[in-house]
Order: structure tokens, then C-alpha cells, then sequence
């Protein structure tokens, strides 16, 4: 269920600025997606050039491309918990934003992002415009157990969501992610108070995570046709 729309140039603009965002020295959470690809690449770039970093994956795909740009890798744990340095900086993209909260899982890596994301000091997203919504409104990722399946889409129903099973596209059967689940995209219309809807998923049981991303975002970079406009929370 990836997310299109843009064009490379506005993400381009998005990662690349973010990624000016990055000091010397610090730990960075690489986040998953072709915007946030852009980011590293550019650290990668810098790597080159004398930037000493080290960066936290949030999947599989943003550890490959990360060894590809030459980024000294760190595990998660390795950088959070007592007398270790943290992560300084996550940079990472969305499927949708609006009013500084996102839906995000496109990838089916939300939750690996949210650990990632919600650990760093600074989190900054990177977008192009056609993901900025006044209200939020696409499907909700819902990582769950796969004995949890049937159970956590009569609590989604119950809720007034629609959950479907998301597929594989390119082999039969489901999608599954990186930490061996199954992800229900759950549709809710617009979502007014996302942080209600929120806590509700949270408190489903057989929920492993799910997309909403509710007060994490420190900055939102858009890239526009000719720059790079900003929010702050």
C-alpha cells in the first residue's frame, strides 16, 4: 500500500534539506521510503566528505540502502538506555500529514519507525505536497499478530473502521513484515481526533503497532516546486 504522488525533485528537496539538519557526531535514525531515501543518501554524501555519524535503520530496506551510501549502522539498543548516547535526529517520511500528525506504514515498517522516531531527540519528517491533508483520512496501518488477525478486525469494526488484509503484490498470499506479521489497512474516513483513534488501536490486544503518529513530528519539510517550506511545532 506505498504511497504515490509528488514529484522526485519535491522529495529530493524535502530529504535533502532535512538532512542539513545532521551535526557531526550524531546518531540518526534513517526512516524508510523513497523521501527519506533521499535524506540518506545525502548524509551518505557527507559521509564521504568527513561527517562522522552513525545511523539506526528502521528496516531492512533503509539498513541496505545505508551500507550502499557507506553509514556506519548502529542497532537501536546499542544507542538508547542507560550511558548510551541516544539518537539526536530521525528523519523520516509519511503517507500523510496534517496538522503536525501523520499516517504512516505505506511500507509496512511503521513499527520499527515509531521506536526509531519516537526515541530520537528530534524528529523531523520529510514529504512532497500531495501527502499534506487538512484532516487526516487515508487507511491506518495495523501491524498485528497473525493469531490476532480475525480478532483485531472485529475490534476495528467495532469501532466504525474497515479493516483489510493487506497483499502481497508480486506473491500470493499477505504481506509480512520485517518482524514477522500481518498488517490490516484500516480505513475510518476522515479522523478528527486521531489521538483518540490512537489509544483505541494501542489498547486493541494483538496489536503490534499501528501508523498514526500523533505529537511525534518536531518538523515537517515539504518540498515544493522551488524550495522547501517548513513547520515547527
Amino acid at each position: 500500500m506505498k504511497t504515490s504522488g509528488g514529484t522526485d525533485a519535491q522529495k529530493r528537496r524535502a530529504g535533502e534539506a532535512a538532512a542539513e539538519e545532521v551535526a557531526d557526531g550524531d546518531v540518526v535514525g534513517l526512516g524508510t521510503g523513497s523521501t527519506a531515501a533521499h535524506a540518506t543518501r545525502a548524509i551518505g554524501r557527507a559521509v564521504d566528505d568527513g561527517l562522522d555519524v552513525r545511523g539506526v535503520p528502521t528496516s531492512f530496506a533503509s539498513r541496505e540502502l545505508a551500507r550502499e551510501c557507506g553509514i556506519p549502522l548502529a542497532d537501536l539498543d546499542e544507542v538508547v538506555g542507560p550511558d548510551a548516547p541516544g539518537i539526536d535526529l530521525a528523519i523520516d517520511g509519511a503517507d500523510q500529514v496534517a496538522d503536525g500528525d501523520l499516517i504512516k506504514g505505506g511500507g509496512a515498517a511503521h513499527a520499527r519507525e515509531k521506536l526509531v522516531d519516537a526515541a530520537a531527540e528530534r524528529f523531523v519528517v520529510v514529504a512532497d505536497p500531495s501527502k499534506t491533508a487538512a484532516t487526516l483520512d487515508r487507511s491506518v496501518p495495523v501491524e498485528v499478530l497473525p493469531a490476532a488477525r480475525t480478532v483485531v478486525a472485529e475490534a476495528v469494526r467495532s469501532t466504525g473502521g474497515e479493516p483489510e488484509l493487506r497483499r502481497a503484490e508480486r506473491k500470493d498470499g499477505p504481506v509480512v513484515t520485517d518482524n514477522g506479521n500481518l498488517v490490516l489497512d484500516c480505513a475510518f474516513g476522515e479522523i478528527p481526533e486521531p489521538g483518540d483513534l490512537s489509544a483505541t488501536l494501542a489498547d486493541t490486544p494483538g496489536v503490534v503497532e499501528h501508523g498514526l503518529f500523533v505529537g511525534l513530528a518536531d518538523e515537517i519539510h515539504v518540498g515544493t516546486a522551488d524550495g522547501v517550506s517548513v513547520w515547527e511545532r
